[in-house]
């Protein structure tokens, strides 16, 4: 059949453009009065379509430009159904269109294809099939901006790829959203190729360019190339920014160098550079994380000084920290302060103040907080509550604790192993052992694995209890359930097995423990070192102690420890001897070993010989025999 093509005679061959709903292609006259018809076998060739509607000669601002019905026709389309690729290419032909490189760039640009990575690829793929077409620069760098969300390194790498195959000429846009996308993701090799064609290119980077490049480098950890580029900046006409110093000291943060991001930070001032929340925030994240809450709350401070929005999130950095410090009221200002500002709390920083609160004893405060965050709406979680019953059993209401757990249970709070092990804790310091057993059983009926919290909980019930026997049955268990044995199980046993004066098997539980590779701490050598000084064995733990150091294993306050034991114990001559067999073998000075008797004769009730050694010269002193000086041996104390 033959096709027409209307032709109106002075003016263009087609017709002024009616959206695609409304258009017919065969349209038949009327009268023979309408414009005249050409009858012809092919169809005229299609016309590229602009992505703004052509009104050059009524707009001024290119920003005003309204987008051309095309657009929203084209945007429609895209589905990603399965055959999209076959409906995009039936409408172009069926209304005469294709698809420039700017019209392409557009689309790839608007919000409905922001977040559809796999969307906007088919998209780009299907209009670099276009007859006649080939894609800009604008056109890759788009689609790599949508893909960079994705992280979808492989596909960015083959496109990117093909990108430089093109050899397609670099301008000021594309390189500063290349650079930017690339150090994001990580990707060294494209970043720097982009550079070097920038230079190539002779394109002059503006501070932007010098920031996204500074961007890459850190995320990527050249923490050392980013600071060649910082001193670049630096010697440049513009000078560094506030950007360009929160990535350096971002850059620091996130390598643990948190004292030369504090020196770039009091560097802004020097150099007139303002500060802005994401400055402090990123050394707040920093002291956090090195539990320097200190200077955490100092650069909270500063922020209030000079009147900067303070973010939630440093807000709870803030109030977490002061909590683990052991200083809820602090806390509590801060967080008052936060209700000032109209800055809605969340339900972490909630929890942190009720087990401050908690933890400092102060359990009827951290209740009232708890009403407080309940009346604001706030739903407690899980932690809330697992902070609430643990800080009950800590005070002895074990009842109050056990309601908030049959509440948690019969309302869908998830129950975990951090409240049983608070209960089982709970119950066995309150001798309530068999109440402690039947929760720990229960655990598994319940579905909730058991940890080494929750056994050590009970094997320390046990132990305290006078039921060590039990306590290595379970200690066994805990090995045969694939459970970590950690050095606080070991502790609690050593100590235990002490108290029931055996004395042997606590050594060889010991032994057990430097074997699996376990490192002792202070309190585990002072359970050992304990039972072996009441014993009458000094010697041996001494010997043991000495063992320890080629381990890198150096316990500070060992002998100070072992000295106040016995003190405590009445055994004066022996700590007399203990302490200056560490003055002999150079382990301490004399001096501070005196402090230490002085101090564990004090606490032990024997204030006549704390005040006589404090008052004589034994044990720093010398008596001179002939040409030889000796040092006044500590045991004089009590041989006087």
């Amino acid at each position: 059949p033959r096709h027409c093509v209307p032709y109106i005679n002075g003016g263009s061959r087609f017709p002024r453009y009616t959206p695609p709903g409304a258009a017919k292609l065969d349209p038949i006259p009327h009268s023979r009065s309408n414009p005249r018809w050409l009858f012809t076998n092919s169809l005229p060739p299609p016309e590229w379509v602009q992505p703004f509607t052509d009104v050059s000669d009524l707009v001024t601002d290119p920003k005003h430009l309204q987008p051309s019905p095309w657009v929203h026709q084209i945007l429609t389309l895209l589905d990603n159904s399965p055959n999209m690729e076959q409906t995009l290419d039936a409408y172009c032909r069926k209304f005469l269109i294709k698809l420039p490189p700017n019209f392409v760039t557009f689309v790839l640009r608007s919000d409905q294809l922001r977040q559809q990575f796999d969307l906007a690829f088919r998209f780009f793929c299907w209009a670099g099939k276009q007859k006649g077409y080939d894609h800009n620069i604008e056109c890759y760098v788009s689609l790599i901006d949508i893909l960079s969300v994705s992280d979808d390194l492989n596909r960015i790498r083959g496109l990117f790829g093909e990108f430089k195959d093109r050899g397609l000429l670099m301008n000021i846009s594309a390189v500063n959203s290349l650079i930017r996308n690339f150090g994001s993701l990580g990707m060294v090799e494209e970043l720097l190729w982009v550079w070097r064609k920038m230079k190539e290119n002779d394109i002059e980077p503006s501070l932007y360019t010098y920031n996204f490049l500074m961007d890459g480098l850190v995320n990527s950890s050249f923490i050392e190339s980013a600071e060649q580029v910082f001193e670049v900046i630096e010697s440049g006409r513009v000078g560094p920014d506030v950007v360009t110093y929160n990535t350096m000291i971002k850059g620091y943060c996130k390598l643990g160098k948190t004292q030369k991001a504090m020196e770039k930070f009091r560097e802004m001032e020097v150099r007139n550079v303002e500060p802005d929340k994401i400055t402090y925030l990123t050394l707040m994240q920093a002291c956090y994380s090195e539990g320097d809450f200190s200077s955490c709350l100092s650069l909270y401070q500063e922020m209030e000084e000079k009147e900067l929005e303070i973010p939630p999130h440093a807000y709870s950095l803030v109030i977490s920290g002061l909590c683990k410090d052991g200083k809820p009221l602090e806390a509590y200002v801060v967080y008052e302060n936060m209700i000032r500002r109209s800055c809605k709390p969340n339900v972490a920083i909630f929890t942190a103040l009720i087990d401050s609160y908690a933890k400092c004893g102060k359990m009827e405060e951290a209740l009232r907080i708890f009403m407080i965050m309940k009346n604001g709406g706030f739903e407690p979680d899980e932690v809330t509550y697992g902070v609430i019953i643990n800080g009950l059993c800590r005070s002895g209401r074990l009842e109050e604790a056990m309601e908030y757990f049959e509440f948690c249970k019969g309302n869908n709070v998830a129950v975990n192993a951090v409240f049983y092990s608070s209960l089982i804790d709970g119950l066995g310091k309150a001798g309530r052992v068999d109440e402690a057993e039947k929760l720990f059983e229960e655990m598994v009926e319940n579905g909730c694995t058991r940890d080494s919290y929750c056994y050590n909980a009970l094997i320390d019930a046990l132990a305290k209890n006078g039921k060590i026997d039990e306590a290595i049955i379970l200690f066994k268990r805990m090995e045969d359930e694939g459970c970590d044995q950690t050095v606080y199980t070991y502790t609690i046993l050593i100590s235990g097995l002490f108290k029931e004066h055996r004395n042997e098997e606590a050594l060889k539980l010991w032994d057990l423990m430097i074997n699996k590779g376990i490192t002792p701490t202070a309190a585990s050598f002072r359970a050992l070192s304990n039972g072996l000084c009441l014993s009458g064995k000094v010697a041996r733990a001494c010997k043991i102690l000495d063992e320890l150091a080629p381990m890198g294993i150096v316990l500070e306050t060992a002998f100070e420890d072992m000295i106040s034991v016995l003190c405590k114990a009445g055994r004066i001559e022996q700590a007399c001897k203990l302490a200056d067999g560490v003055v002999d073998r150079g382990r301490d000075i004399p001096g501070r070993v005196r402090t230490v008797l002085i101090n564990a004769l004090r606490k032990a009730g024997n204030a006549d010989l704390a005040m006589k050694l404090m008052h004589s010269k034994i044990g720093i002193g010398y008596d001179r025999m002939g040409s030889v000086k000796r040092r006044v041996k500590f045991r004089v104390l009590v041989e006087s």
